[in-house]
């Protein structure tokens, strides 16, 4: 179950200079739904990357008020008005110091789950890999970091700053690891979906694909969310965008009811600067509350 109270108590908290935003929060493009006077002082808060940083769904746990926006950083959603209580966010936030076969725990225990979306789940490498200034470098590091060796995907490499951002945050912020959570947008199909996979993909080769974001309109909706959300991603962020993010938000309403499910489960053993694991409908997905340390990499 996920334990709300002390991200209650930090909602007014005064954050680091690290954390705070360098842009206007007025500069954030933005796309409301009814907020109502009732229950202002709890959001969650489902977030995916985008070409304009991040696209962040705010909901309440229960009801219809939504606010869609996209922030240039991952430290501007933090600290949005919505002070959001949960963060789902569907970006890699469990380094581990080496990795092992095809990745992290988390990654082995849902492909098979997947059938053909499998390969929208990325291999993680080290921290060190991550860290690493170019392409060349990251898969000089992956080998020495992992058993058997194996190099960092492009795929996920084009990523990696996004995945820094995040890990930089939570290292330097440790008490915030009880309030994101890493999720995986498919993973929530799937269970949509009667714990199948979705039979259409949502981009072919790199390009969306129309009946493939139809498809998980209508899980949204059959998931209680209204189709004139799916429709309409704010600027910055492209439709695919907007629907992976709603995919979290699902999830994100399951953790804070204390319904989610780890994968796997039971998660590793708990060790240093390791595998923090994804969360995802209906378990939180190898979620390890671990100390994060910077190296030179």
């Amino acid at each position: 179950h996920v334990e709300n109270a002390p991200a209650r108590a930090n909602r007014h908290r005064v954050w680091p200079p690290l954390l705070m935003p360098s842009l206007p929060l007025q500069q954030c493009t933005c796309h409301c739904w009814g907020m109502s006077e009732a229950a202002k002082d709890l959001w969650l808060a489902e977030v995916d990357g985008c070409p304009g940083g991040w696209i962040a769904a705010f909901f309440r746990p229960t009801g219809d008020d939504y606010v869609v926006a996209v922030y240039p950083n991952f430290a501007h959603m933090l600290v949005a008005p919505q002070m959001p209580d949960i963060v789902a966010v569907d970006i890699p936030i469990g380094l581990p110091e080496r990795a092992g076969h095809a990745g992290r725990a988390a990654e082995n225990a849902v492909r098979p789950l997947l059938g053909q979306r499998q390969s929208s789940v990325f291999s993680v490498p080290s921290r060190t890999a991550i860290y690493a200034s170019d392409y060349g470098a990251a898969c000089h590091a992956a080998l020495a970091t992992s058993e058997p060796p194996r190099k960092v995907s492009r795929q996920l490499f084009n990523i990696a700053p996004k995945i820094r951002e995040v890990d930089a945050i939570l290292c330097a912020n440790p008490e915030f690891t009880t309030r994101v959570f890493e999720v995986h947008p498919e993973l929530a199909f799937w269970r949509l979906n009667g714990e199948r996979p979705l039979t259409e993909a949502k981009k072919i080769k790199s390009r969306p694909y129309e009946p493939g974001l139809i498809l998980r309109r209508k899980q949204l909706a059959l998931a209680g969310l209204p189709l004139a959300l799916t429709l309409a991603p704010p600027k910055g962020a492209a439709a695919d965008d907007l629907i992976d993010a709603l995919a979290c938000a699902v999830i994100a309403r399951r953790i804070h009811a204390g319904q989610a499910q780890r994968f796997p489960d039971p998660p590793p053993p708990r060790i240093a600067n390791g595998d923090l694991g994804m969360i995802v409908w209906p378990s939180i997905l190898s979620q390890q509350r671990v100390p994060c340390h910077f190296h030179s990499n």
